[in-house]
């Protein structure tokens, strides 16, 4: 008995040690009516955190992990729906809390980017969004609302604010500031938490945000359309592709003021699509030139998708982008949208993709499934003093690039008219070269890395931050909470590109990624390599 008083006292007096809290018993005290704690217990530093058999989205075992209790949470939400949501909570904990995102159709807690997070010193948290499936598989929307209206922004709310109050719980202590990291479907998540929950995060990191749900779906099947049947006179095959990009980069690249493998302007380029066209010397079938159906096929991928009466249904992809052709070049479009018009729009599992008419838009806009698509009235997350650091890879092969200026002149259009002074709090920057949320090509060897959501894993299993730079200048999520907490508006973020992409061995450029409207310029003397020598300039 005097054993177990001390074992008391001592937990009393050290409550932040994870033996003494780390449980599902002291844990559940902090939860709702209709919570309860899966499981929770604590790692010692250097383990490894064994994903939950069955987690389809996200199933990679973290390693190497710093001291910490993982805990799992089930809650249950609308109808008769549930969603799940994973903690990690540091030993070392730097009192702020952190939520990272999904990607595409994903279910499942991103235990891997939990692990990134928590090596800063975060509470981390994810969310399952209340489904479980692989990035790709959208079966589970149908006739299911409810499971919908949870991936669309219910779940994550939900789990933001039971996470912050089983942090506070764990630690006796309330988070001092909240952050959110997302890409893709993680940064729509981001921008939706801003126009519905304000509250939620003082600071919101949204990369490539997928916002336009009811178009960027499927306009997927219509970009794939735009090269399909196979058997067509203007489809373009993978080959050709590679020689399209070649050529972009030819004429793109010394257009931007310096040749050195990176177009920093593609919407600059006054590109000529006829220097591909093959001569009456041509073989049947030649993969190193064009014919004239082909060239109005990119001309159709670079062009805005307009609908009637000139309505803009999605931005046209940037040059750049067809080197790797993702969504183009196939045989059949991509599931993230023929599965939305099934499953999400109800077409049902029988639907073929070549009954695809803009009809499915316009029917995609009275759904809006799950409440997805994100609008442009963020003056409450302003008024609450929120900060928003959004940025767009300027070669993305799955979502436009165009689609998040787009967002943003579209916010600056419905605030600005009140007097909200829209740059005060949000800010976007487009990444030359960088394709979907990371990696750039071996054409192009562009900086891209800068501690982005999803990135770090590229690198390493162990890597957070950005290795050698650790600091608000190249880091992202520094740069967010420098300007949360201390004021320091970001006016750039230094990339990175990593020799052979690991942190093992050298850096082989570094270049300022400047906010909009600035654009990098090189000083035209030093080491073209060294951000040192590249100054943001005004693009008007």
């Amino acid at each position: 008995m005097r054993r177990k008083l001390n074992t008391l006292l001592s937990c009393v007096a050290l409550i932040k040690v994870a033996s003494c809290s780390c449980t599902p018993s002291f844990l559940q005290a902090s939860l709702p009516t209709g919570a309860s704690v899966n499981f929770a217990y604590s790692l010692q530093a250097n383990s490894t955190f064994e994903v939950p058999a069955g987690d389809l989205g996200y199933p990679t075992n973290p390693v190497n992990l710093p001291a910490l209790c993982a805990v799992s949470v089930q809650v249950k939400s609308v109808g008769n729906t549930t969603f799940g949501l994973g903690l990690f909570l540091p030993e070392a904990w730097n009192g702020r809390f952190l939520a990272v995102g999904q990607g595409g159709y994903s279910g499942g807690v991103n235990w891997a980017d939990m692990a990134v997070g928590v090596r800063y010193g975060f509470a981390v948290i994810s969310t399952d969004t209340g489904h479980n499936s692989t990035n790709s598989d959208g079966s589970w929307a149908y006739q299911q609302p409810d499971v919908v209206e949870n991936w669309g922004h219910l779940a994550l709310h939900g789990s933001v604010v039971i996470g912050k109050n089983v942090t506070a719980a764990y630690y006796q202590e309330n988070v001092s500031y909240s952050y959110y990291s997302g890409c893709s479907t993680g940064g729509r998540q981001g921008l939706k938490e801003a126009e519905l929950y304000p509250e939620d995060f003082d600071g919101i990191v949204a990369g490539a945000p997928a916002w336009w749900t009811s178009h960027l779906q499927p306009g997927t099947v219509r970009i794939a359309l735009n090269n399909l049947p196979t058997t067509a006179d203007y489809h373009i095959s993978s080959a050709q592709f590679s020689v399209i990009n070649a050529e972009v980069l030819k004429q793109c690249d010394p257009q931007d003021g310096l040749v050195d493998s990176i177009i920093s302007d593609p919407q600059g380029c006054n590109f000529r699509p006829d220097a591909l066209l093959c001569g009456a010397n041509a073989t049947a079938n030649a993969t190193n030139c064009l014919t004239g159906p082909q060239l109005d096929t990119i001309h159709n991928i670079w062009s805005d998708y307009v609908g009637e009466n000139n309505t803009m249904i999605l931005p046209g992809f940037w040059p750049g982008s067809e080197g790797t052709p993702a969504l183009i070049s196939v045989s059949a479009p991509n599931k993230l949208g023929t599965d939305y018009v099934k499953y999400f729009l109800g077409k049902g599992p029988q639907w073929n993709y070549t009954e695809y008419n803009d009809s499915i838009i316009k029917l995609s806009d009275e759904i809006n499934p799950g409440n997805a698509t994100v609008g442009f009235d963020l003056s409450a997350y302003e008024a609450k003093g929120g900060k928003l650091l959004s940025y767009h890879g300027a070669v993305d092969p799955l979502i436009p690039t165009g689609s998040t200026p787009y967002y943003y002149d579209h916010v600056l259009r419905t605030l600005q008219p009140r007097g909200v002074d829209v740059d005060s709090f949000f800010k976007y920057f487009i990444v030359p070269g960088m394709g979907h949320c990371m990696n750039t090509t071996a054409a192009f060897n562009a900086p891209w890395y800068f501690g982005g959501p999803n990135q770090a894993g590229v690198l390493g299993k162990t890597v957070h931050s950005v290795p050698g730079f650790e600091d608000k200048t190249h880091d992202v999520l520094l740069a967010m909470m420098a300007w949360v907490e201390n004021g320091t508006v970001p006016e750039y973020i230094v990339g990175t590109k990593y020799v052979n992409e690991t942190t093992h061995d050298k850096v082989m450029r570094q270049r300022p990624l400047c906010v909009y409207p600035k654009m990098a310029k090189w000083t035209g003397e030093g080491d073209v390599n060294s951000a040192e020598t590249w100054s943001c300039e005004s693009l008007y």
